[in-house]
């Protein structure tokens, strides 16, 4: 007689019912529904975080510098050539692009391509209406009214606020 004749038949293991469960998953089920309710009930007694109205938000100290430099320049009021203030607003620009934006080649940009990267950058200054900013330092005696002189600033203004 071989060895595998002496062996017993395999016994399969006894067949597992879900039904019915275990005492500790009577226990699970009644507080499931209780703990569910619970949360639900903690979240409208919660106190809710006011909401934060979105406004400006504190200017980096380079933008704070610009604002200033800004402010201090000479407007040329009363019919004075413009020329000298727009090569320095152009310049301020730059510098902050060329900050800002180190890799975009900014700096390299004139005309309407100068004034669409601006743009790009901050819609909400509408700097291409300015083409007198990119033309005015090269015409011979351009001047300005106060009125532009004045929407000009605030342009450039908000551009240096608000340009992401």
């Amino acid at each position: 007689m071989s060895s595998l004749e002496q062996l017993q038949p395999l016994l399969l293991p006894p067949a597992v019912s879900l039904w019915p469960p275990a005492p500790g998953w009577w226990l699970l089920l009644v507080l499931l529904p209780l703990l569910g309710l619970a949360l639900w009930r903690w979240r409208h007694l919660w106190p809710r975080k006011a909401a934060v109205p979105r406004g400006e938000q504190p200017l980096d100290p380079v933008r704070l510098a610009a604002l200033a430099e800004l402010a201090l320049l000479p407007k040329p009021y009363d019919g004075a050539p413009a020329g000298a203030w727009l090569q320095a607003l152009n310049g301020l620009l730059k510098r902050l692009c060329r900050n800002h934006y180190p890799y975009s080649q900014s700096h390299t940009l004139n005309g309407r391509k100068w004034l669409a990267f601006l743009d790009n950058r901050c819609p909400a200054a509408g700097l291409t209406r300015w083409m007198v900013l990119v033309e005015g330092a090269y015409k011979p005696e351009c001047k300005l009214d106060d009125k532009a002189i004045a929407g000009l600033t605030q342009a450039v203004d908000t551009w240096i606020r608000k340009h992401v």
